[in-house]
């Protein structure tokens, strides 16, 4: 039984060997690891901030047209008398100017 055990205690720690240096490479870099993640999780990248800035201009374009049709039946109310109509379509104008700007104008095509 002790000829077995000294037969395979060199093999033993040299299987050892490498797992106590991979734990140690393991606990060395972990916190380069992690620190590189959490990097990764606080930054956005590009693709991610062209979606994001996408789908905001969708946004400003549909509550600019959303805005468009409101000021129309305002518009209409206004010519039919109504004096709150027409505070109203006036505040609903300045809105959409302030809005305007914010949504990029597509070049016509052909």
């Amino acid at each position: 039984m002790h000829a077995r055990a000294l037969i395979f205690l060199p093999a033993a720690s040299l299987a050892l060997t490498g797992c106590v240096a991979k734990t140690a490479f393991d606990v060395v870099t972990a916190p380069v690891r992690a620190g590189s993640q959490v990097v990764d999780w606080a930054t956005t990248s590009q693709d991610e901030a062209d979606r994001e800035r996408g789908r905001e201009i969708r946004r400003r374009e549909e509550r600019l047209g959303e805005l468009h049709e409101e000021l129309a039946e305002l518009e209409d109310d206004c010519l039919g008398g109504d004096d709150e109509a027409c505070r109203e379509a006036a505040a609903t104008c300045r809105e959409i100017d302030a809005l305007r700007p914010m949504v990029p104008v597509e070049p016509e095509r052909d």
